[in-house]
């Protein structure tokens, strides 16, 4: 499976960008997709997840209101909808993919493919 993101740029505080990432190769019927973040300095953190019907989901606190994961599946493409964004979400947003499709997964090992990221910079 191959993971292809984009959408990353720079935004000013209160700004939207939509993240897209797309899947190819052996995807199978049923999987989950997720986007995770690491900003500078720290720990590569879960951002949201979507399982297999799109009806799932799982979102971080810190972003619970402000962000929308969706996914298309006859693209095998998943969304992240950011609005409202804060200098604290800059970082690099990575998508990822997992073979277990019924639950929106925010566990990092659960998930066995990642993508090459795209940055996001909030300017205050």
């Amino acid at each position: 499976v191959q993971l292809q993101a984009s959408g990353g740029g720079l935004v000013q505080a209160g700004g939207s960008l939509r993240l897209s990432c797309a899947a190819s190769g052996r995807t199978g019927s049923s999987n989950a997709m997720g986007w995770f973040r690491r900003a500078p300095g720290n720990e590569r953190e879960f951002v949201a997840a979507i399982n297999q019907s799109g009806y799932g989901t799982h979102y971080a606190d810190s972003v619970k209101g402000r962000f929308t994961i969706s996914r298309d599946n006859a693209k095998k493409t998943v969304y992240l909808q950011m609005n409202g964004l804060k200098p604290e979400d800059t970082a690099i947003y990575y998508c990822a993919f997992s073979s277990g499709g019924r639950y929106a997964w925010a566990e990092s090992h659960m998930y066995h493919y990642w993508g090459q990221g795209t940055q996001v910079t909030v300017s205050s």
